[in-house]
């Protein structure tokens, strides 16, 4: 009988430090709403902060987790997701541009579901499908999405502190929300094209059999 894949220790600095910012991100929303934009930055400020300084002390002090591939992107785009939506709301973001971000994260979102399901080693249970102690693949962000999700929080941070700002930038706005959109397209086809992005965690050939086997069962229905 095959050993299970062994847990791994998530209780690190740096994962505690993602685990504030996805905390951080519902708060940062509520201050929008609310119309308290200088907390709001400052709030956004820390989750930037936090975000380069969790990945330079698991480089540093070797304290890398597979569990840390996964809520470190989440913790971005649940950030992403919720100020997209409250800026949307209170008219500082266009409809369409919050339409493509929101729609590439769903898209990615339910990808993620995907992967994280046919890579589970056996015995596949609710519990252990939802126990992030248990590794089983790893997402590697393509480097247009690295760029994409830059100017994303870029642009997200300048819509936030835009009520802040006493002079007209609305020209270079508008610029940067079309650059965004045209990234994030970008971004979210990447993924698609390319083949390293997701990895399965201890079986070198799985990943390629995994999409070996969903396109097999793409062919037998056509």
């Amino acid at each position: 009988m095959k050993s299970l894949t062994p847990h791994e220790n998530i209780y690190t600095v740096p994962n505690v430090l993602t685990f504030s910012r996805l905390i951080a991100a519902p708060v940062c929303g509520y201050l929008v709403l609310h119309d308290q934009h200088a907390w709001a930055v400052g709030l956004f400020a820390y989750a930037g902060i936090t975000d380069l300084v969790d990945g330079w002390i698991a480089r540093k002090w070797n304290l890398q987790t597979v569990v840390g591939t996964v809520i470190d992107p989440m913790a971005d785009k649940t950030l992403m997701t919720i100020l997209t939506v409250c800026l949307a709301i209170k008219g500082g973001l266009p409809v369409w541009l919050a339409t493509i971000i929101l729609g590439r994260d769903i898209g990615l979102a339910i990808s993620a579901i995907y992967w994280r399901w046919i890579s589970l080693p056996p015995p596949k249970t609710f519990s252990r499908y939802w126990d992030f102690s248990l590794p089983s693949a790893e997402v590697h962000p393509t480097t247009i999405s690295k760029y994409n999700t830059a100017l994303q929080l870029g642009l997200i941070g300048a819509t936030t502190a835009l009520p802040l700002i006493t002079w007209d930038v609305g020209i270079a706005m508008t610029g940067f929300q079309y650059l965004v959109a045209t990234t994030t397209i970008w971004s979210g086809m990447s993924y698609i094209y390319t083949k390293d992005a997701v990895k399965i965690v201890g079986q070198p050939d799985a990943t390629k059999k995994a999409k070996e086997q969903g396109q097999g069962q793409s062919d037998k229905k056509q």
